[in-house]
């Protein structure tokens, strides 16, 4: 009974404490690996996602200070396939393109960077680390690609409500805007764009980091299947909506056509309380809601399972 009892009692420890033993290290993502899988990821969304995207825009441009030309978004969308076809609901669709590749590029590319270094001994990061990661990848992304694509967009889809447009094309569009207003006609908004960005992926990020924290649990390499991913994807999307549409109303406004009627990013959001009240700042929500919330899913869904390829035919380690 005593021998039994010997051989068994080494197993039994063996196996407490294997189970005491703290989960592998959390592997990093290497910023290269994240650039491609970023700007893949980006590209195939924005294609999926801009009629959203323009309805969004036009119903926000349809300032209440005029008669109002839409009446909601259905209106929007048969006014705009009445006047112009389908293709009009795709209407600045190639400056999106030329930009969501870098940005989702730069975004990926800083948060992994930053992040890489603010992750604790096992490799985990924390929600609050997570948030600020998310903030300095939202912050290089306006300043280095979404500001001026943003301001060509706007610029695009606004020039098409006017009775002759003048763009005929992104780059006869960009060119234009430059001959017109310097360099810094494509960097209208700059200051609400900054803010925008930074709080959007600020949230994202906060959000997507605590529930990869709380599935994951105690096992850092706990595989998260694409469903869950996408789930929390819109979850992180429908956050970011609600924290900050009213800086996405200003710098929509700020990047107009009529952008020269706002002195300031804060003069921009005086004149819209001043003549259109509190609700104007959430005008368009419902449908950035469902841009955003597909968006954020589909862009996190395809990233995470290019990295998982690039893993295999790319070692950093």
């Amino acid at each position: 009974m005593q021998d039994r009892g010997t051989f068994i009692s080494p197993f039994l420890r063996q196996r407490c404490l294997a189970a005491a033993a703290p989960a592998g290290k959390a592997k990093l993502t290497h910023p290269g690996k994240a650039i491609l899988a970023g700007g893949l990821a980006g590209g195939i969304e924005i294609c999926i996602t801009f009629p959203t995207e323009y309805v969004k825009t036009q119903l926000q441009l349809d300032e209440k200070a005029n008669p109002p030309k839409y009446r909601g978004i259905g209106d929007c969308v048969k006014q705009t396939v009445q006047g112009h076809g389908v293709k009009g609901l795709y209407r600045g669709l190639s400056s999106l393109v030329y930009g969501s590749i870098p940005k989702s590029a730069v975004r990926f590319g800083v948060f992994e960077f930053l992040s890489n270094r603010a992750r604790d001994e096992s490799g985990r990061l924390d929600s609050t680390k997570g948030l600020l990661c998310g903030l300095g990848a939202g912050v290089m992304e306006a300043v280095l690609v979404v500001c001026p694509m943003e301001t060509v967009k706007v610029k695009f889809i606004h020039d098409q409500t006017s009775a002759n447009p003048k763009y005929k094309g992104f780059f006869h569009g960009v060119r234009e805007i430059i001959r017109a207003q310097g360099i810094k006609g494509t960097y209208q908004g700059l200051t609400a764009t900054v803010l925008k960005q930074g709080s959007n992926q600020a949230i994202r990020f906060y959000v997507m980091t605590s529930l990869k924290n709380w599935y994951k649990g105690d096992d850092n390499n706990k595989a998260i299947n694409p469903l869950m991913t996408g789930v929390f994807g819109a979850i992180a999307g429908a956050a970011s909506v609600f924290g900050n549409t009213p800086l996405d109303v200003i710098k929509t406004r700020m990047q107009g056509l009529e952008a020269h009627k706002y002195k300031s990013t804060l003069d921009c959001a005086l004149k819209i309380m001043k003549y259109e009240g509190l609700a104007a700042f959430y005008k368009g929500t419902v449908p950035r809601l469902g841009r955003v919330c597909l968006d954020v899913a589909i862009v996190f869904i395809i990233y995470e399972e290019v990295v998982k390829v690039l893993n295999t035919v790319w070692k950093t380690d």
